[in-house]
């Protein structure tokens, strides 16, 4: 039951309990039904009069949330795509934006298939421009494109982005980005005639999650003392009702809601580890909608402004499912669209079974093509987590590509010892090419990985910069950049197998585990 109809039922119950002391008129006997006249006590009458003006008094609002929307604006077999949940908001929650809404995304908003990573993010920021976002958190994520891409999308962006535990390494203030205004703390709007402070957080994983020479200027602090800092700013500027709008995941929120609760924050939203949640832990609502824009989450607050407290939250999550699409969304997802086929519908390859996005042939596959397409290496490492998405079955495109490696990362030649290039292997579990672990770690011709030996491994510049824990940077700091844009071998080694319905990619590819 929705805290609307539990405060309307129970001035139902309140109003009935005071016509039970209603009076039969004088006179009226056995059979005659007493007057329809409803005579309620003083006292009664009193007490139901204060409860009206105390329940309209009440303000309400509605949070809206999406998070790590990565970009996909479009509609798939799982999601109305942003078309769609707008049209569900309208539909479902009586969304407009003269009603009590917020709009809130947890971040990592830009970085996913190729309609949005190749315009690096810049479709995505119009699309949910439209979708009319009041502010969102910043997320690993969207220091993808580096500090000049992320200025760029705020400067286009009509929302403000959020992250209130960024720190300058050197002064431990906030950092430049923050101080020219890309980056804000906390943001206060006025929603419903209440003050709203919306403070971000970014998680700490960040330089780990992201390109690391792009955030090698700040910290990310601890939740808690971020708040802690924060929202007594946020309460000097006027903020009545505290949210948090938070790039971090489930187990972080319910660690950090005792201490939410006694800074006196209604709800935090989050995100990055792409769960689905919707709770109450010490009075404070959590919510997380999942990822893609596959479904939203949603939490009604009721404030008591005589109070200056929250006297109810309500959270639940929702399918993006089902909706009309919203003919202005889809417009501007449609112009991306054509931009996107333009520049990348050129056919490369066929397949006819598809390609699973972590699979054994996926990553063989991208491996294999940096090899030959740089044979000066005696073996090929990336990380798992730089796979998007699958290659369906069908056509193969450059976008495509894009999609299931969506970052814009080149290949580096690191130099290690057979020591450091198992260290690597057996820390972090990348896939492999040229090599095996399969019965013991050894080149791809069978022969065992000397430890005292000196190998040239091919790595992703993220890993090698330290993404994903990798230590190839400091085994060697003088790695060659060889420039090679990572996609660009794996779409030449296709092109040039000239695949067809009757000649499909699926029989060059290698199944086998290594």
């Amino acid at each position: 039951m929705s805290i609307r109809r539990l405060l309307w039922s129970s001035l139902i119950v309140v109003v009935l309990l005071a016509a039970c002391g209603r009076t039969v008129e004088p006179g009226a006997g056995m059979g005659t039904r007493p007057t329809d006249t409803v005579v309620v006590s003083a006292t009664v009458a009193a007490g139901v009069e204060t409860r009206l003006t105390n329940v309209k008094a009440l303000r309400r609002l509605i949070v809206l949330y999406t998070n790590d929307e990565h970009g996909w604006m479009e509609a798939t077999e799982k999601s109305g795509g942003a078309a769609g949940l707008v049209s569900l908001w309208r539909e479902q929650e009586g969304y407009t934006q003269d009603e009590p809404f917020l709009i809130l995304s947890g971040g990592d908003m830009w970085t996913g298939p190729a309609i949005s990573s190749w315009f690096d993010g810049q479709s995505m920021a119009e699309v949910m421009n439209a979708m009319g976002y009041d502010a969102a958190a910043v997320g690993n994520h969207e220091f993808d494109f580096g500090l000049d891409g992320l200025r760029e999308r705020a400067a286009q962006s009509t929302f403000p982005f959020l992250s209130a535990n960024i720190r300058d390494k050197g002064t431990r203030g906030f950092p430049d980005i923050v101080r020219d205004g890309t980056i804000l703390p906390y943001t206060v709007e006025e929603v419903n005639g209440v003050r709203v402070g919306l403070i971000g957080l970014t998680t700490v994983q960040t330089p780990q999650t992201t390109m690391p020479d792009n955030v090698a200027g700040f910290d990310f602090i601890p939740y808690q003392q971020a708040l802690e800092e924060v929202v007594p700013q946020a309460r000097a500027d006027g903020a009545e009702l505290l949210i948090v709008v938070g790039h971090i995941c489930a187990g972080e929120m319910r660690t950090l809601a005792p201490a939410a609760a006694e800074l006196g924050i209604a709800a935090i939203g989050g995100g990055h580890c792409h769960e689905r949640m919707s709770d109450v832990v010490d009075g404070v609502a959590l919510i997380i909608s999942g990822a893609y824009l596959e479904a939203y989450a949603r939490v009604e607050i009721l404030f008591d402004p005589a109070k200056d407290a929250v006297v109810g939250v309500e959270p639940s999550t929702h399918m993006n499912q089902g909706g009309t699409p919203d003919a202005e969304v889809a417009a501007v997802v449609a112009r991306w669209r054509a931009r996107a086929d333009d520049a990348l519908s050129q056919a490369i390859g066929y397949v006819e079974k598809g390609i699973g996005q972590r699979s054994d042939a996926m990553l063989n596959m991208v491996t294999d093509a940096w090899l030959e397409a740089y044979p000066a290496a005696d073996v090929a490492l990336t990380n798992r987590g730089g796979f998007r998405q699958a290659i369906p079955a069908g056509e193969i495109t450059l976008a495509t590509l894009v999609g299931v490696l969506p970052f814009n990362n080149v290949l580096v030649d690191v130099e290690l010892s057979g020591a450091q290039l198992i260290e690597n292997v057996r820390c972090c579990q990348p896939a492999v090419g040229g090599m095996t672990t399969v019965g013991g770690y050894k080149l791809a011709d069978g022969t065992p990985i000397d430890p005292e030996a000196t190998y040239h491994v091919l790595v992703n510049d993220f890993m090698y910069a330290g993404g994903d824990d990798f230590r190839f940077k400091e085994y060697d700091p003088h790695a060659y950049n060889t420039a090679i844009d990572w996609r660009q071998p794996v779409i030449d080694w296709i092109a040039s197998l000239n695949t067809s319905p009757q000649h499909p990619l699926d029989a060059y590819l290698d199944t086998a585990p290594r």
